[in-house]
């Protein structure tokens, strides 16, 4: 368990890196320019990673449904969207927003298909996280000087 919290972890810095990084690349391109770069890259490296460690073909893909190729295109948009964001709300703003997002998905899916945990500690979960963005989010308080 505890290997699998910190390859958890470790993936949520990978993605607000990657946000930021991508971010960085449409300031000089557009949202969508860094994402297409980004899967391009991103295919290279994977093609490569499955030479190496194998996993590249299974032979039960003929027996996947057609709608199951569609996750791509959701992290298509999720990719030109947070490079677009990460420059208008910053890093942790769209951290959270897109934390946000997830969590009450996620919630609405266990529900839905009676995943084990339970349904009150999610909420409250996302209540925190809500929570958070919006304190994030208040003014800031200014220190006066003394007089």
């Amino acid at each position: 368990m505890g290997i699998a919290v910190a390859v958890a972890f470790l993936a949520g810095v990978l993605v607000i890196l990657s946000r930021q990084i991508n971010g960085r690349l449409s300031l000089n391109t557009s949202a969508l320019e860094s994402s297409f770069w980004n899967h391009i890259v991103g295919a290279v490296a994977l093609t490569l990673a499955a030479l190496v460690f194998g996993g590249l073909r299974d032979a039960q893909v003929a027996q996947v449904p057609w709608w199951a190729w569609l996750g791509g295109t959701g992290g298509v948009v999720f990719i030109a969207a947070s490079s677009w964001l990460v420059t208008r709300l910053g890093a942790a703003q769209t951290a959270l927003l897109i934390i946000a997002g997830q969590m009450v998905s996620g919630v609405v899916l266990d529900l839905i298909t009676g995943a084990p945990g339970s349904p009150v500690a999610r909420a409250v979960g996302v209540a925190l996280i809500l929570m958070g963005m919006w304190v994030s989010r208040a003014p800031r308080l200014r220190r006066q000087s003394p007089a």
